[in-house]
């Protein structure tokens, strides 16, 4: 994708855009055979995102992964026939080195922390896709996976090693880079696999790696096979795999064509979202359009419709967005939502998502609504909602609001303009269940804990307008002021936002929005993530003389031994 205009006012120190295709890929190659895709890691050590380190033994920086990002939605929305995934290295005898060391010394913590971020989540979208999509991820470790290596094959469904005597399965980081295994290696140790908590331990706090039939039995990966049968193995089980697969053998999928985008100065323009930046008060003024004409009238309209379907259009449009603010904007620390359309059209897309729920394109629009909600559930911004009259907070679009920290809405009419009628929000089925949160449960759900008497007060109101006053009393907004009060109590609700420490706002932002169970996704973004940040700047990691500078240089590091 090519930019238009400047964008003043990055907080990184390059310019990140997440838009490639199979085209541009400079470190994957995406092979399909019938019912099996083949991802092949193959980074080109001279070709890192910004200068300053080589991307040796198939490391990767965050260059590599959002290619392997790119490939996954691709998988899922142009290759219906695709059954399974095998993820593997194209350079012999070498799996992946994991996250570039030298990468993560010279970046800056706030990109270190977002580069981790990405990373799981693109982890999470490959075993969503195993879960849900019936395209299955299948790793073939053919040499050693070390770190964030051996992460990437633990996102997958099942795990071949090749048993050479020398390919070993590792998560050296405590040892060597005084860090944590930051994209999930830890919690999918035993959440996902089941791995022992003291096999676990040994496997974390040794450099060497574990190989053969020991990484067998400690659940480690899931098959072993000699180099003379390795290949065919692999064969045999994606193909095996496949043909359980519900995706339809003969459709045809989508393109997802290059998303039209335009920065220009404070402003980042897509054709369904709109974002304005205050820089001087630190906020992202968000607009997301709702639909402007009715949805097709069957699926076939739906599948001819491709990736301009409203929904998709606006999945993709947001993700986006979501992904250059976080990289890109990290000063825009307050993120306020507004909508603006007709909430029938909006409910009429829903309706159509839900009529339509079983046919895998539709499956695939409705679980890539669900991603993009949870990004901007994990996002370290405080998130605001603004409801007015012209307002479209319906169905998923209502999600916004329920995702917020705060949300308002204005009880009544702006006395000076009557343009739009009085705002109302209004649920549709998408509330109560395809769209639900890292930790497995709906943000309604999240919102009335224990008191499923509030959900069903709720839920017999879909379908329904509801003015300020009625979503008060649901407890569906936080605050409804006057038209008199409107403009004040926005403005000193971000002016406080911005007056506090970004830090302790994250932590406590974090700590709030997942209330109930946990998940081990949920677990990897909250536990994992707060850990891995605040280890991130730790002096034994990323000081002078901290782990990660020291890496390679032959020196050793002298660790302060006090814990906190």
């Amino acid at each position: 994708m090519a930019d238009t205009g400047t964008a003043p006012g990055q907080q990184t120190s390059v310019f990140v855009d997440f838009a490639t295709s199979p085209a541009q890929y400079k470190h994957w190659r995406l092979d399909i055979d019938g019912r099996v895709a083949r991802l092949s890691l193959d980074v080109q050590e001279d070709q890192p995102l910004v200068p300053g380190y080589e991307l040796k033994l198939n490391s990767y920086d965050l260059g590599v992964d959002i290619e392997l990002y790119d490939a996954v939605q691709r998988l899922r929305f142009e290759h219906p026939e695709v059954g399974a995934v095998i993820v593997t290295s194209a350079k012999d005898r070498v799996f992946c080195a994991g996250a570039n060391i030298k990468m993560l010394g010279q970046s800056g913590h706030g990109f270190k922390v977002n580069f981790c971020k990405f990373t799981n989540e693109t982890r999470s979208s490959m075993e969503d896709a195993s879960a849900y999509s019936g395209q299955t991820y299948i790793c073939a470790i053919n040499g050693p996976a070390a770190g964030g290596g051996y992460e990437l094959a633990l996102a997958c469904d099942h795990i071949l090693l090749i048993d050479d005597g020398s390919s070993t399965v590792s998560l050296p980081e405590l040892p060597l880079l005084a860090v944590l295994p930051g994209t999930g290696g830890l919690t999918r140790l035993v959440d996902k696999r089941g791995v022992r908590h003291d096999h676990a331990d040994f496997l974390c706090t040794t450099s060497e790696g574990i190989r053969g039939n020991r990484a067998l039995e400690w659940r480690l990966v899931d098959q072993i096979s000699p180099r003379s049968a390795f290949d065919q193995a692999v064969v045999d089980r994606a193909s095996e795999t496949a043909q359980k697969s519900d995706r339809p053998t003969s459709a045809r999928g989508i393109e997802l064509t290059p998303l039209k985008r335009h920065i220009n100065g404070d402003q980042v323009r897509y054709e369904n979202v709109t974002i304005d930046l205050d820089r001087e008060l630190g906020v992202a003024n968000i607009l997301v359009a709702g639909p402007t004409e009715a949805p097709p009238g069957d699926l076939a309209g739906i599948h001819a419709a491709g990736d301009k379907f409203w929904p998709l259009a606006l999945a993709r449009q947001l993700d986006d967005a979501i992904l250059h603010l976080r990289l890109n904007e990290t000063e825009a620390g307050t993120w306020v939502f507004r909508t603006q359309g007709d909430n029938s059209l909006v409910a009429a897309f829903d309706d159509a998502l839900l009529q339509h729920a079983s046919d895998w394109l539709v499956r695939e629009i409705i679980l890539y609504l669900k991603r993009t909600l949870k990004r901007l559930d994990v996002s370290s911004r405080s998130l605001v909602t603004l409801i007015e009259p012209g307002s479209c907070f319906t169905g998923t679009l209502l999600e916004l609001a329920l995702a917020a920290d705060r949300c308002y809405m204005l009880g009544g009419n702006f006395e000076d303009d009557h343009s739009f009628p009085d705002a109302t929000v209004r649920l549709t089925g998408m509330n109560f269940g395809p769209l639900p949160m890292v930790n497995g449960i709906t943000r309604l759900e999240g919102r009335f804990l224990g008191r499923p008497e509030a959900i069903d007060a709720i839920r017999e109101k879909t379908g329904t307008g509801l003015d300020a006053q009625a979503a008060l009393d649901l407890g569906l907004v936080t605050f409804i002021p006057d038209d008199i009060d409107w403009a004040d109590e926005v403005r000193l609700a971000l002016e406080e936002r911005a007056s506090f420490s970004p830090d302790a706002l994250t932590g406590m932002e974090a700590s709030l929005r997942f209330g109930g169970p946990e998940t081990m996704e949920s677990k990897i973004f909250g536990r994992l993530s707060a850990w891995q940040n605040w280890i991130f700047q730790r002096p034994n990691a990323s000081g002078e003389q901290g782990a990660l500078r020291l890496y390679g240089t032959g020196a050793k590091t002298h660790f302060d031994k006090g814990r906190v």
